[in-house]
């Protein structure tokens, strides 16, 4: 019985929380009050209600970021010890140069309506904001023994990695919300105090005692756990269906689809907030065409800063979609047809459900999801179709692609891609551009001129993202999307029946 009715939190479950430990910022954070017994907070303190301002249609509550990290750290003092005793560390020399790596995600969660409590009309959706310790290594200083000067020239020694780094259990929610995604405004409000912590945690220190020794750590924060939706929401981009394609960079649809391989990153959210400003004031009074065409589809305001990365489970569902719908073209040998009829259409996909159903056990689903996503991209569902796939060459060219595409998913799906699929990483680009190669020439008819977003970043941008970032896998937002699921079992079986008291509860748990 893990999940305890609230009243029945004893004194060591109130440890847990955070606002439960002391801990001191240095210097101190600017615009953050220093108390550090701070538990859950209304996420909208601290916005000043002057007498023209809309009441905002929303509940939410969070945690204050700094206390949250510090109880965060401190579920993990056992890990810490254990790191430097493995390192053979002597733990009173180690008590400053910790770096602590964070990965942020943030998650709009569609209908969650069940409640008939009291209170204002909130929207019936929910976004959650977390963030999972990724790692936290030691960078030692000089000066000292001879064994740790050989450690100062390694750089930094790991002293913790996060082994689950997409389980629910290692992400920890920061602020629940009741809020539309797409509502920008409700959501640049409430992230705001986030963002501003967050800065104001990355030029300071924390001074947190582990192990009974004070120790300084100092945070970097990486946005990675992010849809492409919610990127182009929070750094001001156009939304998906804009000309240009990518968050990463600034190719449009055309020049993604003729050219499908060779792009690099180059998105920043300095250059994002930069061209924002040339968005506004529009220096060399340009129209509108050319205007955007120079800030490349910046219209908005950048707020929270982001990671320029690929999120593997969306990356997984976005390609699955695709595949979904050039299997329904091939059933309907699209490749020889000119617009065929909506009733068509409808019939290919029907025996394309049909299909799977009765080979596979895949039920169809309204939207696209991560189980259904995995077990459409195999060879297996494949076969399935290629059973009514009348051309003998049209079978033998999906049959490669799906092959092709099960060659480079590991890569973007493994945690560490170096040590868990070398061979695949060092043929990544080459079976991109083979993989390019047979969209372009077999399947021109669907990538004249088009193509989808993640497929280009999953052509284009892998391999720089890897080298950068070691991983995309273990960046993913999955951690964050599978305790969506909690939040919605929270809410119904373990907490107070009213709008004012559900999310502080939910949060708790």
């Amino acid at each position: 019985q893990i999940f305890q009715p609230l009243h029945a939190l004893r004194a060591a479950e109130k440890e847990l929380l955070p606002g439960f430990h002391a801990f001191e910022w240095q210097p101190a954070l600017k615009n953050v009050s220093a108390s550090c017994h701070v538990g859950i907070i209304d996420g909208l303190s601290g916005w000043a209600a002057s007498v023209d301002d809309v009441q905002a249609d929303t509940i939410t509550r969070r945690f204050r970021y700094d206390v949250a990290l510090a109880s965060a750290l401190m579920d993990l003092e056992e890990e810490i010890m254990d790191g430097l005793r493995e390192r053979g560390l002597e733990d009173s020399d180690c008590t400053s140069g910790f770096s602590v790596m964070i990965k942020e995600s943030c998650d709009g969660m569609g209908d969650v309506s069940e409640k008939h409590g009291g209170g204002p009309p909130v929207p019936e959706k929910a976004v959650r904001f977390s963030f999972t310790i990724m790692s936290i290594s030691l960078h030692m200083e000089d000066g000292k023994k001879e064994e740790e000067e050989a450690a100062a020239r390694e750089e930094a020694v790991m002293i913790f990695q996060e082994p689950k780094p997409n389980s629910e259990l290692s992400c920890k929610p920061l602020c629940l919300m009741f809020v539309d995604e797409s509502d920008h405004e409700t959501l640049t409000a409430v992230l705001g105090p986030v963002a501003a912590e967050r800065s104001a945690m990355k030029r300071s220190r924390l001074i947190l005692s582990i192990g009974g020794l004070p120790r300084f750590f100092s945070f970097h924060f990486r946005g990675s756990g992010y849809d492409e939706k919610m990127v182009r929401d929070v750094e001001g981009l156009e939304a998906s269906g804009s000309t240009y394609v990518c968050t990463l960079c600034d190719s449009t649809r055309a020049e993604a689809s003729h050219n499908m391989v060779l792009h690099s990153i180059t998105r920043s959210h300095e250059e994002n907030l930069e061209r924002y400003e040339i968005w506004r004031t529009n220096p060399f009074s340009e129209s509108v065409d050319a205007l955007r065409d120079r800030v490349k589809g910046v219209s908005a305001k950048p707020f929270l800063e982001t990671q320029p990365t690929l999120d593997a489970l969306h990356c997984d569902i976005g390609n699955a979609t695709e595949f979904y719908k050039i299997f329904q073209d091939e059933i309907g040998e699209v490749f020889q047809k000119t617009n065929p009829s909506r009733a068509e259409r409808r019939g290919w996909r029907a025996a394309l459900d049909k299909q799977l159903r009765k080979t596979m056990k895949l039920k169809p689903v309204m939207r696209m999801n991560g189980n259904y996503a995995r077990k459409l991209m195999s060879l297996e569902a494949v076969e399935a179709v290629c059973e009514l796939v009348p051309s003998e060459e049209r079978r033998t060219a999906l049959k490669q692609l799906m092959e092709i595409y099960l060659e480079m998913k590991p890569v973007w799906r493994a945690t560490s891609p170096a040590k868990e699929c070398p061979d695949q990483l060092c043929r990544y680009t080459f079976n991109s551009q083979r993989f390019a190669d047979l969209l372009s020439s077999t399947f021109k008819y669907r990538y004249n001129g088009k193509i989808t977003n993640y497929l280009h970043k999953t052509l284009a941008h892998v391999p720089e993202i890897i080298e950068r970032d070691g991983s995309i896998g273990a960046w993913a937002s999955e951690g964050n999307e599978s305790a969506n699921k909690l939040f919605r079992r929270f809410r119904r079986m373990n907490a107070r029946q009213s709008k004012t008291f559900e999310l502080e509860d939910v949060l708790k748990h």
